[in-house]
């Protein structure tokens, strides 16, 4: 008879990683050898998951006849108060073998990538096994065959949604650009336009803001496949956090490594971008690439290189992939965390007077671009069409509808801990950092605090006297602020100013 231990909730967030606690004296411990970082099998009537051991001291919270479940871990077994569950060691991950050739730099067949999927959403690999796989797919290490193998079968591993063969148009940006939230602003203008745009977007992996984060301080974004459904077939778009849909579901497996990582791979990036359009029934997508020096795409060559495989992969699974280069060397609008591009994006629906005209034009040209490659359009008229579309507020009025059918909106609001960074001399603004003006957002407490972050009082090529705020960081609380603003004092270079006032 397998011996049982009690389960109880430890109430400790894990994000994905299911996480098991045991006394350090636990017998079952003892007697199948389980030890810290141990990965171990939990059955639970019909349902069993994998998680890590995490071991707790003796005269700790833990008694030793049970077992502690991180929050991930007790709702993916459905456990109740008063459960039994069963422990074993798990069979060993099948795809090990796999991510131990892509480590001496071997090339993976469809069937391998198959298998790292399936052992990725059943938690059979450790974060290390993860790491390592991630790592070793780093850079430009998975060449265009393993690309595609990868994109299928991140694809294949959750649902597809099925529109009945019309044409879903999509927009994607890779990112490394703070505040150029346009994603909410072209959903309203092609529902407008009364084209099907299912929009389903990440939280942020490095940034300050994912497209989902600054959606949620505006609506809900954690929407089921049958509830995103309702809302497109009732407004023609939506915007939504792809987590919450089992929508190539490994992906938020890899982000979640990723994300302390702090790099991209060209593969991986291509195959959770693509993977994901193909799940949700995208069949023409639109591209952004912005380029700079300090935005992730860094040259036109490195954009090329990108947008071919883009194109390559599009191609092989079925979609329509186009490209839109844009001027990555500088944040857009004025706002850099969740609430603040919130309210640069309703200002632009709104035509507000001080609207980031930056912000706008983007979104125009993207929208134009995705209107052009609808059925029906005729010449390159799609971005007039787009500016009729939201200067006559319709698309302020979809987007309005928009948010109502996800759960209604609300405004995103300002934090309460703000202080200005002021010019040290005069002269002109001549770049910013997109990686330091990110870096200070963040370390304010975006995007986990949605009304932190920075919200730029000037551009590039704008003149500024000594002691003229050049930007505000915004925070929740004062440690908060004064952490961001002593980073930002110790880097100056976030925002670089020539001292020529000629």
């Amino acid at each position: 008879m397998t011996e049982t231990l009690a389960l109880v909730p430890s109430g400790i967030d894990t994000y994905r990683q299911p996480v098991v606690y045991m006394h350090e004296d636990c017998h079952i411990c003892r007697a199948e050898g389980f030890a810290a970082e141990t990965r171990i099998r939990i059955d639970l009537r019909d349902r069993w998951i994998i998680a890590t051991l995490n071991v707790v001291a003796r005269g700790a919270w833990l008694a030793v006849d049970q077992a502690a479940l991180s929050v991930s871990a007790w709702q993916a077994l459905k456990a109740q108060a008063g459960d039994r569950a069963g422990f074993s060691h798990p069979e060993p991950p099948v795809s090990s073998s796999a991510i131990r050739a892509k480590v001496y730099g071997g090339r993976l067949r469809q069937e391998d990538f198959a298998a790292i999927i399936g052992d990725t959403l059943d938690s059979r690999l450790s974060d290390l096994d993860l790491a390592a796989f991630i790592t070793a797919s780093a850079g430009n290490r998975l060449d265009e065959r393993e690309t595609v193998a990868l994109t299928r079968e991140m694809q294949a591993a959750g649902e597809t949604l099925d529109w009945g063969g019309q044409t879903v148009l999509d927009k994607h940006c890779v990112g490394g650009l703070p505040g150029n939230r346009t994603t909410p602003i072209v959903v309203a203008i092609i529902a407008a336009a009364g084209h099907l745009i299912p929009k389903t977007s990440s939280r942020a992996i490095t940034s300050p803001a994912g497209t989902a984060d600054t959606m949620e301080a505006m609506a809900p974004v954690a929407l089921d496949a049958a509830a995103l459904r309702k809302v497109v077939e009732a407004e023609g778009g939506c915007v939504v956090w792809g987590g919450g849909l089992n929508l190539s579901p490994a992906d938020d497996h890899f982000i979640r490594i990723e994300r302390p990582l702090d790099f991209d791979s060209v593969g991986q990036l291509v195959a959770s971008v693509l993977s994901k359009k193909a799940a949700v029934g995208a069949t023409d997508v639109l591209i952004d690439l912005p380029v700079g020096p300090t935005a992730k795409v860094r040259s036109a060559q490195a954009a090329a290189a990108l947008g071919s495989r883009l194109s390559a992969v599009g191609q092989a699974i079925g979609l329509r992939v186009a490209l839109h280069e844009s001027d990555g060397t500088a944040p857009v609008g004025r706002g850099i965390g969740p609430a603040l591009e919130a309210a640069d994006v309703l200002a632009v629906l709104r035509r507000a007077p001080a609207a980031p005209t930056d912000l706008r034009d983007r979104a125009l040209d993207l929208a134009g671009r995705l209107l052009d490659m609808a059925p029906g359009a005729s010449g390159k008229t799609g971005r007039a069409r787009a500016e009729k579309l939201l200067d006559s507020g319709a698309a302020d009025a979809k987007f309005m509808a928009i948010c109502a059918a996800q759960g209604g909106f609300r405004d995103p609001g300002e934090a309460p801990q703000r202080a200005e960074m002021l010019a040290p001399a005069a002269g002109y603004i001549t770049a910013i950092d997109n990686r330091l003006i990110a870096r200070i957002a963040k370390l304010a407490g975006a995007p986990r605090q949605q009304r932190a972050g920075v919200r730029l009082l000037v551009r590039v090529g704008e003149p500024v006297e000594t002691g003229q705020p050049l930007y505000e960081i915004h925070a929740e609380t004062t440690g908060e602020l004064a952490y961001a603003r002593a980073y930002a004092e110790a880097h100056a270079g976030a925002l670089r100013l020539s001292e020529d006032t000629a």
